[in-house]
């Protein structure tokens, strides 16, 4: 995390309008375009325990079958195949979705890692594998509850907390600063609830999910530290606006 820059930007599911969702191929080829300073991921339990790479609780909507992730083993798992979405640019093959032991060996140590526990009970699981591999301070864990992030801070953890716009109506951020490393906030919601987490005294507040320049220079504007976004190539190759830099550019010298 100490190698992070000014303004991060993070690749949500490997950069879902660009690459394959949370394979290893697109997660791979955010890490060597070079585009992202952070890798996302979702993850899953399996029937037997083993914890995999996917965002639904259902196979439905990026796969080639179908039916609840829950319902699988291991065997189970190998036979499934990534269905890529026709609109991507570039060449796709079909896959196998990744473990999330397999990510964490790929790209543990070599770029900051960020995942979203969707089954809460999976924690400690995830835990022992970060901990295992020497991975505590570059993963972060994220979820929507507070309460998840929490438990993560206390197990060594550094802990992430996204946010609705809806939500954010009605948080009280600041409640949640000795325990939460990252806010992960809705970039439609209220400037007034952007500049309320941005005030919060949590570290770092990053906007999702980006997908335009002009949503990612507001967020930054109203004082997000960062961006997570589904199309990371597209935000590097457009700079942020310069007021918006030289904005951002006299706030981190205060």
């Amino acid at each position: 995390m100490a190698s992070l820059p000014r303004i991060v930007r993070t690749a949500h599911r490997g950069g879902a309008l660009e690459v394959p969702e949370n394979s290893m191929s697109g997660l791979m080829a955010a890490y060597e375009s070079g585009t992202a300073h952070v890798l996302d991921f979702d993850t899953r339990i399996l029937r037997d325990g083993t914890m995999v790479v996917m965002h639904d609780p259902t196979l439905d909507r990026t796969t080639f079958t179908g039916g609840p992730v829950r319902g699988l083993g291991l065997r189970d798992w190998q036979g499934v195949r990534l269905r890529p979405e026709a609109s991507l640019p570039g060449n796709w093959r079909t896959e196998r979705p990744p473990t999330v032991a397999e990510v964490l060996d790929r790209f543990g140590g070599r770029i900051v890692l960020m995942l979203e526990a969707k089954d809460p009970k999976s924690l400690r699981a995830l835990a022992a594998m970060i901990k295992e591999r020497g991975l505590a301070r570059s993963v972060l864990v994220n979820s929507n509850r507070p309460a998840v992030a929490l438990h993560a801070h206390h197990m060594g953890l550094i802990a992430q907390l996204w946010r609705s716009a809806r939500q954010m109506r009605t948080d009280r951020p600041e409640r949640w600063a000795r325990f939460v490393d990252v806010l992960d906030v809705d970039y439609k919601a209220r400037d007034t609830d952007l500049v309320r987490a941005v005030r919060s005294g949590i570290p770092r507040v990053w906007a999702h999910t980006v997908v335009t320049p002009a949503q990612r220079d507001r967020a930054l504007a109203l004082g997000c530290d960062g961006i997570i976004t589904d199309a990371p190539a597209l935000m590097a190759r457009h700079p942020v606006e310069p007021q918006v830099e030289a904005q951002l550019r006299t706030a981190h010298l205060r």
